[in-house]
């Protein structure tokens, strides 16, 4: 047991929900689970328990572990497993998300896309790290369940995706969000990072947006603007 390492193969699921998950989507990456002496024997831990025995996943008691890993005080369970790829699917609607830097809102985006049924995210490096355990906390979950590719440029990604619409979420962007028609293709919603937003070259690459604000903050928090962006292109009709 050791601290989590970006560049390690093993990653961390802090939890039981974040366990439990981990176990019934993907058993073949679990290393072992690990059990704090507070734990409870309640049915989820009963369920764990259950699919550790099944996936023949070791089970170590042991409280020294959490404190190795920084959990929390209220996490008496945690799953380490391998690193896995879940790459995108390159045909679908996608959030693409320039070089963003803080893990609780790469985290809080995951939750968010995959909530509203856009589950395949493209990021591009250098970017927060999806693997680290904060990263997976703040996805309730939801980390398990989405697909997820890494692109050393905007420009990479554009070469392997297919065909699609491009909407940019600029402050100065030319369109307003309210203003946008439903896409008659795959789309990607593409967001810049949480300082410093889309380079203005980004104006270049398919159409521009802007979601309409009051002028009392200059600008929204990335995962709030993507949650609006989101909501509105699933529910166009």
């Amino acid at each position: 047991m050791q601290k989590y390492k970006k560049d390690g193969d093993f990653s961390y699921a802090l939890g039981t929900e974040l366990t439990l998950e981990l176990l019934q989507s993907h058993p073949q990456q679990v290393i072992s689970v690990y059990v704090h002496s507070k734990q409870k024997d309640n049915e989820i831990y009963q369920k764990i328990i259950a699919l550790c025995q099944k996936n023949k996943i070791e089970v170590i008691r042991s409280d020294k572990a959490f404190n190795i890993v920084n959990a929390k005080e209220n996490c008496y369970i945690m799953g380490v497993f391998r690193k896995f790829t879940n790459d995108i699917d390159l045909s679908a609607s996608h959030v693409v998300l320039v070089n963003p830097g803080n893990m609780g809102n790469l985290g809080t985006i995951i939750r968010t896309c995959t909530g509203f049924g856009i589950d395949n995210i493209a990021i591009i490096s250098p970017a927060a790290d999806i693997y680290d355990p904060k990263t997976i906390r703040a996805t309730m979950r939801a980390f398990f369940r989405v697909r997820f590719s890494y692109f050393s440029s905007f420009e990479e990604y554009l070469q392997k995706a297919s065909e699609r619409e491009i909407y940019c979420f600029m402050l100065d962007g030319s369109t307003n969000l309210q203003d946008v028609v439903r896409p008659q293709k795959s789309y990607s919603l593409v967001f810049g990072n949480e300082a410093t937003g889309l380079a203005p070259e980004f104006h270049n690459y398919g159409k521009s947006v802007f979601i309409e604000q009051l002028n009392t903050v200059d600008s929204l928090n990335l995962d709030n603007a993507v949650s609006i962006a989101v909501y509105h292109f699933v529910n166009l009709k």
